[in-house]
């Protein structure tokens, strides 16, 4: 039983070494072949450069994606014509919707007065107002 623990302690720590020298290792070797970091640096730009290009390839693709949904569903209710090849809308449509939609959503906001009616309290004493809450007790 003792040559079971002794056994488990030292592949433990023969783990431990291991994993230790290699993190180290590693970092060392690292930094002998990168001293300035100016590899990490353009590593970590080519990887957001990439990730911006796929989220623009993915938006565009989300539009095209958007209309074929849009107009497999207008020809199925029958609304479309089948020799009609695209469906578009001028800039002058979407300027008026746009304005329609943002006249709409101002409305729906409550005009209210900017008059304010002050009237003094007939109670003088309040602990809003106390200055004693205020104050320390020892200060130093």
């Amino acid at each position: 039983m003792i040559n079971l623990s002794i056994f488990i302690l030292q592949v433990h720590q023969g783990i431990m070494d291991t994993l230790g020298n290699q993190s180290h290792s590693k970092s060392e070797l690292f930094q002998k072949v990168d001293p300035y970091g100016l590899g990490m640096t353009v590593i970590g730009y080519v990887i957001v450069f990439i990730a911006l290009l796929l989220l623009y390839i993915v938006f565009i693709n989300l539009t095209k994606l958007i209309q074929l949904r849009s107009k497999r569903s207008l020809l199925k209710k029958g609304l479309l014509d089948k020799n009609k090849k695209e469906i578009s809308v001028s800039g002058e449509v979407n300027a008026a919707i746009a304005m329609a939609l943002h006249l709409y959503f101002q409305e729906l906001h409550d005009e209210e007065t900017a008059i304010l009616t002050i009237n003094r309290a007939s109670k003088i004493y309040s602990p809003w107002s106390s200055k004693i809450y205020g104050l320390t007790r020892h200060p130093r």
